[in-house]
């Protein structure tokens, strides 16, 4: 565990405009980056530095912190299990800083205060602490609190959590094992059973999610989406794209043959051929 870095903390009646801030990074080059380019805005005071989930949470209650900048994937306690342990009315302000998420990338965007991509970049920084200026004067602590619990339960699609069931220990893990799918199309979600996902592919504007069905040949969602979008809601694992265009279930794979060029076709449990291109070769590890 690695120890706490404190600053001098300043009187909240005498700096009632300033951040006070953590950083909260099991890499201390990582924590160190980001203390160098928090230094070019004056209204952040730095008051701790963690490595860890555990000590975090301790200075959060000595210092009072108004924003943490949180990373999401680290030992032991990661970042949303930190956040679970920390009470509502003590709930700070915070910014999730990761290398890349799959699947809580489009959370980030609708439900925290703002994330950060490593490495983080200046003006990505500048807007995330304007986010959080704006945030400051117009929160509530149960509205932020509100915004945390709903980014839980939007990592597998399910409605908000109560307060209740995200400080189960075993909340996170059983928001990863749901396999449902939520896409939203519109002003709608829909919500698919991952096991019943044969592929999905592009069609200009739209993705179509071909899926086990009463039809012969399955059935077909079509929604207005990118393939970027879908790939951040999958994971790669389970989920690999094998074409510029195709997304593939990876265990409903039953034979691959190769062809010429480096490419190969693959066979799915349903019947359907799909091509894998010689961009995606590197996914054969996932699929064989």
């Amino acid at each position: 565990m690695d120890s706490a870095r404190h600053a001098a903390a300043t009187p909240r009646n005498e700096s009632a405009a300033r951040l006070r801030a953590l950083i909260v990074d099991d890499e201390p080059l990582a924590r160190r980056g980001l203390e160098i380019r928090l230094q070019a805005h004056p209204d952040v005071e730095i008051v701790g530095q963690y490595g860890d989930g555990a000590s975090a949470i301790a200075g959060l209650r000595e210092h009072q912190a108004d924003l943490m900048f949180l990373d999401v994937q680290m030992p032991g306690m990661d970042g949303f299990a930190t956040l679970r342990a920390i009470p509502a009315r003590e709930m700070p302000l915070v910014v999730f800083v990761t290398a890349y998420d799959h699947y809580a990338i489009r959370a980030f965007e609708a439900s925290a205060t703002d994330y950060l991509l490593k490495p983080v970049e200046e003006s990505r920084l500048e807007q995330a602490l304007a986010r959080v200026r704006s945030a400051r004067a117009q929160r509530e602590a149960s509205g932020h609190c509100a915004q945390l619990l709903g980014l839980l339960g939007e990592l597998s699609g399910r409605p908000p959590l109560d307060l209740d069931e995200a400080l189960k220990p075993d909340a996170l893990e059983q928001l990863r094992r749901e396999e449902k799918l939520a896409v939203r199309d519109g002003g709608r979600t829909v919500r698919v059973d991952l096991r019943s996902i044969r592929w999905i592919d592009a069609a200009g504007d739209y993705m179509c999610i071909h899926t086990d069905g009463d039809a012969p040949n399955g059935n077909t969602l079509i929604l207005r989406a990118t393939m970027r979008e879908m790939e951040k809601q999958l994971d790669p694992q389970r989920f690999p794209r094998i074409h510029r265009s195709t997304i593939v279930n990876a265990q409903r794979v039953v034979e691959l043959r190769p062809h010429t060029n480096g490419e190969s076709y693959l066979r799915l449990d349903c019947g359907q051929e799909l091509k894998l291109s010689r961009s995606y070769r590197d996914k054969l590890s996932v699929l064989l």
